[in-house]
């Protein structure tokens, strides 16, 4: 078995891979692009041109589709093609791992490189039947609770994310607010943000991309005083109000995989109020990182002992989810999946 592995990464083509994008896809495959060649593989990341990494880069579209709105009308087109280069260079490779949801599985037998698919979301029932169809694919769930959704699938391995906690300023003072971050929808749990925070008597500062959910059921209870929106902010932004807040609430309706999010605010030393869904329970330690409950009116009840948590442990104790540790178990499936086809 080599040690130095030829490795071609493929992200997502909605955005550009690179550190300062805060969309999790992208930040986690730059993150693993970054550390595989730190380690001396040989990376080529397949992703838009407008990406910035340390490995080599090979782009079919100059931009993302999000960047460039001429792909947006056939975008999941152009994530085909996209995704296609890796596999019309395969025989260049050891292995090919892709993070681009489920567009690179049609391609799977059509090579003789193992392939890894890290699927970012839960699995409809049609995408399932579609990977039941192809037993010898290798793929990688993000979370415990995550694998427990494929259900029909006998080989799906955990690797948790991780994310760079170097990268986040640590805050060793409390500050005086609770943050909510994420996309203003209802299944992220903003208006039970806001109605949290109407609870515990405390001023809610809120960030993320807005929907007509967000002008229907949140806006109007933003009044700059207790509720505050500010809007879309960027990688500095974000890291500044996770820092500077009293604790991060993560009120989730809906079934995630990860939650990624709890471990940023947790890297600037700000504990997390949860909702005892999807993998909260995995990431989430109670009394140490933060507290979680069933309903709104229990978390509620916790935010005050989320707020006597202390912040140096908070940060210490996340260590488990270092982005190293992540490139860990891929490296570790790497070698895993070329045993078995020799």
């Amino acid at each position: 078995m080599r040690d130095r592995l030829r490795i071609a990464l493929v992200s997502p083509l909605a955005l550009p891979t690179r550190p300062d994008i805060g969309s999790s896809i992208e930040q986690l495959v730059s993150l693993l692009a970054a550390e595989l060649t730190r380690r001396g593989h040989e990376v080529t990341l397949f992703a838009s041109g407008d990406s910035q990494t340390e490995a080599r880069l090979h782009a079919v579209y100059p931009r993302s589709y999000k960047e460039d709105s001429m792909l947006w009308n056939y975008y999941e087109f152009h994530e085909i093609v996209h995704v296609a280069a890796a596999f019309e260079q395969a025989e260049r490779f050891d292995v090919i791992h892709s993070h681009a949801y489920h567009h690179a599985l049609p391609f799977t037998r059509l090579v003789s490189t193992p392939v890894l698919h890290t699927y970012h979301i839960n699995p409809t029932k049609d995408i399932l039947s579609c990977y039941s169809r192809y037993p010898e694919t290798q793929v990688v769930a993000v979370s415990q609770y995550h694998r427990s959704k494929f259900t029909t699938l006998d080989r799906v391995a955990v690797v948790y994310n991780g994310i760079d906690i170097d990268a986040f300023p640590f805050h060793a003072k409390r500050g005086d607010y609770l943050v909510f971050l994420g996309h203003l929808i209802h299944k992220k749990g903003a208006l039970e943000a806001i109605q949290i925070a109407q609870q515990v008597g405390m001023r809610l500062v809120m960030a993320g991309q807005t929907s007509d959910y967000f002008y229907a059921e949140i806006e109007p209870w933003v009044d700059g005083k207790q509720v505050e929106y500010i809007g879309y902010i960027g990688v500095p932004e974000r890291n500044k109000l996770l820092a500077e807040a009293a604790a991060l609430l993560f009120p989730i309706n809906a079934s995630e995989p990860f939650g990624l999010v709890m471990l940023e605010a947790m890297a600037c030393g700000t504990p997390v109020a949860a909702i005892d869904r999807c993998a909260v329970s995995e990431i989430v330690e109670p009394g140490v990182t933060g507290y979680y409950a069933a309903d709104i009116d229990a978390l509620a009840a916790l935010i005050p002992d989320t707020l006597a948590l202390d912040r140096y442990k908070v940060r210490k104790a996340i260590a488990r989810f270092d982005y190293r540790r992540m490139v860990d178990g891929y490296e570790s499936l790497y070698r895993q999946v070329l045993e078995v086809r020799q």
